[in-house]
């Protein structure tokens, strides 16, 4: 990844106060669920402390096993403890490497690029944890699949923080 100049780094504006090991996670279990399933990121994510809601557009109903596989590779990926840390590259560059359908109309020619280790890169504006060690860990609280949709709907939480 290129960095910017000091001072040189323009970015759009971001409005929210992420749950910092929650925000993280989701960055997680979007790779676990892609590398499981080949579904890409979530669709639609809802953020919280208290729990939240993340969105995958499957073509079948997962079974109960895989979605305890997935949860657990998450905590797996977390007790890795792993260092997540940010760049910055060109819309230019990141054309090659990451989906830039998401990005806000306007977006600014900079873009953020968020990795947790070796496990995942994404562009991403949000607040993250400085390790994945500051998480916690992951618990799916449910899930169910609509058919006629075909999304996965995950609910989940933190639990055990370090911070707890």
């Amino acid at each position: 990844m290129t960095q910017p100049e000091p001072g040189k780094i323009e970015l759009n504006a971001h409005n929210k106060e992420e749950f910092r090991p929650a925000h993280t996670a989701e960055h997680i279990i979007n790779r676990a669920m892609d590398d499981a399933f080949n579904c890409g990121r979530a669709v639609e994510a809802h953020i919280e402390r208290k729990k939240s809601k993340m969105d995958f557009a499957l073509d079948q109903q997962p079974n109960e096993r895989q979605i305890a596989s997935v949860e657990r590779t998450v905590n797996d990926v977390i007790d890795r403890h792993l260092p997540v840390g940010f760049g910055f590259i060109s819309q230019t560059e990141a054309a090659s490497e990451f989906d830039l359908k998401r990005l806000p109309e306007g977006a600014s020619e900079t873009v953020r690029v968020v990795s947790v280790g070796d496990y995942d890169r994404c562009l991403c504006i949000g607040q993250h944890v400085g390790n994945t060690r500051e998480i916690g860990h992951v618990r799916f609280i449910s899930h169910d699949y609509d058919p006629e949709r075909k999304i996965l709907r995950i609910r989940f939480k933190i639990v055990d923080t370090p911070t707890d």
